[in-house]
């Protein structure tokens, strides 16, 4: 066990709860092998009925995985990298698989590793806090703990706008597009867990009578037509013609966010959505993030874009291949290529 995850049973209520505050309870390998191992010894215990995942102290829900280990690893031989991902996607599996009730709170900042760990569960409460994101792109990284599963199953263009430029959503927004099954005030949280804790057998109804969960219209869908057709092109060479085509001040604006994105982690997000719509099982779709994790964890891309963004914070990646043309189908085929039968990733 870890303390940077602090796991116990209240009453029949499996507790999780993210305890790393001063990174926003960014996931290590730890904190995933210790959640996994409480989701297995829950999965058949009867005294378990329910699971609450949530933050312990400070903001932010979970701003996603130990990026600056990843990338330190990445630097070397990938080892560490590559045991993070198979434990952490173990750990996505899991929960999505689980057959009692999980319900996560994204109440704060929602990135990356901790969208992979919020959006299996049934019941994901989002707040006024919720900041939901996936900015891979601008690391040098892709959507990955199943991004090209969520993403790809969002209404029209969505997953696609949301995988190449990162935009954050708010609660409402998350409400609307179905990434949250309920909206609450962050101020009640603590006393509505409490009630839950106390009567895990009426969680729905709890939820129904604290929350929101009704029809809403986040201010994202007021684009909806927009990125329904500029992000509806086959390429993301022809998602930049539709833009710059387009010339409106939104278009513009997302433009110039796609401009600062890495051209190797666009395209690889553009495909890993596109092909996200046609995967069997989640378990698939895992297998092939995993492959393609192995493989940018160790990119020049990713290495720079943590540099430049997290560990030198110049804002100034220098991406290789720097155009988009650069990016030959060849070098996207080699990261989506099956790993050998003795390094994939299974459940």
């Amino acid at each position: 066990m870890t303390d940077d995850v602090l796991i116990q049973i209240e009453g029949r209520t499996g507790r999780i709860r993210l305890n790393r505050p001063k990174a926003i309870h960014a996931l290590n390998t730890g904190m995933c092998r210790a959640m996994l191992d409480a989701l297995t010894a829950w999965r058949n215990d009867p005294a378990v009925e329910i699971v609450l995942i949530d933050h312990a102290e400070g903001r932010g829900f979970c701003a996603g995985g130990d990026i600056r280990m990843i990338a330190e690893s990445g630097a070397g031989d990938g080892h560490e990298a590559r045991d993070f991902f198979r434990v952490e996607y173990q750990l996505n599996h899991a929960l999505f698989t689980y057959a009692k009730p999980v319900v996560s709170f994204m109440d704060g900042i929602t990135m990356g590793g901790g969208v992979g760990i919020s959006q299996p569960a049934r019941y994901r409460v989002a707040t006024e806090n919720t900041k939901f994101a996936m900015p891979e792109t601008g690391i040098g990284l892709f959507p990955d703990v199943g991004g090209g599963w969520y993403l790809s199953r969002l209404p029209g263009k969505m997953g696609e706008y949301l995988a190449l430029t990162g935009h954050r959503l708010n609660g409402d927004e998350c409400l609307a597009l179905g990434l949250a099954t309920h909206h609450v005030p962050s101020a009640l949280l603590e006393a509505m867990k409490a009630e839950i804790v106390g009567e895990p057998h009426r969680l729905e109804a709890i939820l129904a009578a604290w929350g929101y969960s009704g029809a809403i219209e986040g201010p994202i869908l007021a684009h909806r037509e927009a990125i329904d057709g500029l992000f509806a092109a086959d390429t993301v060479e022809a998602i930049f013609a539709a833009l710059e085509a387009d010339g409106g001040d939104w278009a513009t604006a997302q433009l110039a966010t796609l401009r600062t994105k890495s051209p190797q982690s666009m395209k690889v997000s553009l495909r890993l959505v596109r092909e996200g719509r046609s995967r069997a099982s989640f378990a698939e779709e895992m297998a092939q993030e995993f492959a393609i994790g192995s493989r940018v964890a160790q990119s020049h891309d990713f290495i720079e874009g943590v540099r430049a963004l997290i560990v030198d914070k110049d804002n100034a990646p220098q991406w290789n291949p720097a155009t988009l043309e650069g990016v030959s189908d060849a070098m996207v085929d080699a990261i989506f290529a099956p790993l050998p039968a003795d390094q994939q990733w299974n459940p």
